[in-house]
């Protein structure tokens, strides 16, 4: 007689089988090519307007995919009505970066910068955030896989080709993957505004070393869980009682102030 699998094993397999259907429609010119030409992007189904396919033409050729013709003014993507679409969707699968300690590690030519966010759910402010990873070299975005904006269409657009070059890391638990990285050497930051030390002082002769930087969601700021694991809470240097930046700002602000001199 089969033993009976625990509730929290089937749980488990069903979670992994319904992530292994699971799938994204991307949509835009720069994200549809810029997927197309990512040969780790597993690509189920394009369909274009003749328009759209005559400025991505060299990119679906090389993607190997045959395209499905729409009208522009009756086109058949199953996308929100208010995606600004430019007559390109692609049917995608999530990508797969790894785990934190494959993707993390340093590979001993410059000090990694990593970025964590803590409840930040809005994809068009996780889509900024992967431009500024590309633009100033962070190793990776990480987020928990619950209460964080998932790989989606409004976040591809918004990060116009980063998201198919920049990691973005889902982990089941935050706080862990901070004490992980503690454990791989990192330094680990969170902004807070209200904090007294700046992110310059905090860094002052520790830049050659690997740093991960925290920000949290807009308003709320970091869970008491995250702030406790966090090895100090930092400001960003400012000028006059201005408010707070907006997380995709700070997040910039930050990995640019804290780079290697």
């Amino acid at each position: 007689m089969a033993t009976k699998k625990p509730k929290w094993v089937v749980e488990k397999e069903q979670a992994k089988k319904a992530a292994s259907n699971e799938t994204v429609w991307l949509f835009g010119l720069h994200a549809v090519r810029d997927a197309l030409e990512n040969p780790a992007r597993e690509k189920l189904r394009l369909i274009v307007t003749p328009n759209a396919l005559a400025k991505i033409e060299t990119s679906v050729a090389a993607a190997g995919i045959e395209p499905e013709m729409a009208d522009p003014r009756r086109f058949s993507a199953p996308l929100d009505p208010s995606s600004v679409h430019q007559g390109a969707a692609l049917e995608v699968r999530p990508l797969d970066w790894g785990d934190v300690a494959s993707v993390c590690l340093g590979d001993g030519q410059a000090a990694p910068r990593l970025l964590l966010l803590d409840r930040v759910t809005d994809p068009h402010n996780v889509g900024a955030i992967l431009r500024s990873a590309e633009v100033f070299g962070a190793r990776a975005v990480i987020a928990p896989r619950h209460h964080a904006a998932p790989e989606t269409g409004a976040l591809a657009k918004t990060a116009s080709g980063a998201l198919e070059r920049q990691p973005y890391l889902r982990v089941r638990n935050l706080a862990d993957a901070i004490i992980e990285l503690q454990g791989m050497g990192y330094l680990v930051l969170g902004l807070d505004g209200e904090a007294e030390e700046t992110l310059d002082a905090a860094l002052s002769g520790v830049r050659d070393r690997a740093v991960a930087l925290v920000l949290g969601a807009e308003g709320p700021g970091l869970r008491q869980r995250t702030r406790e694991c966090c090895d100090k809470l930092v400001r960003i240097s400012a000028s006059g009682a201005f408010g707070s930046l907006n997380v995709s700002n700070a997040a910039a602000v930050a990995l640019y102030a804290s780079r290697e001199p």
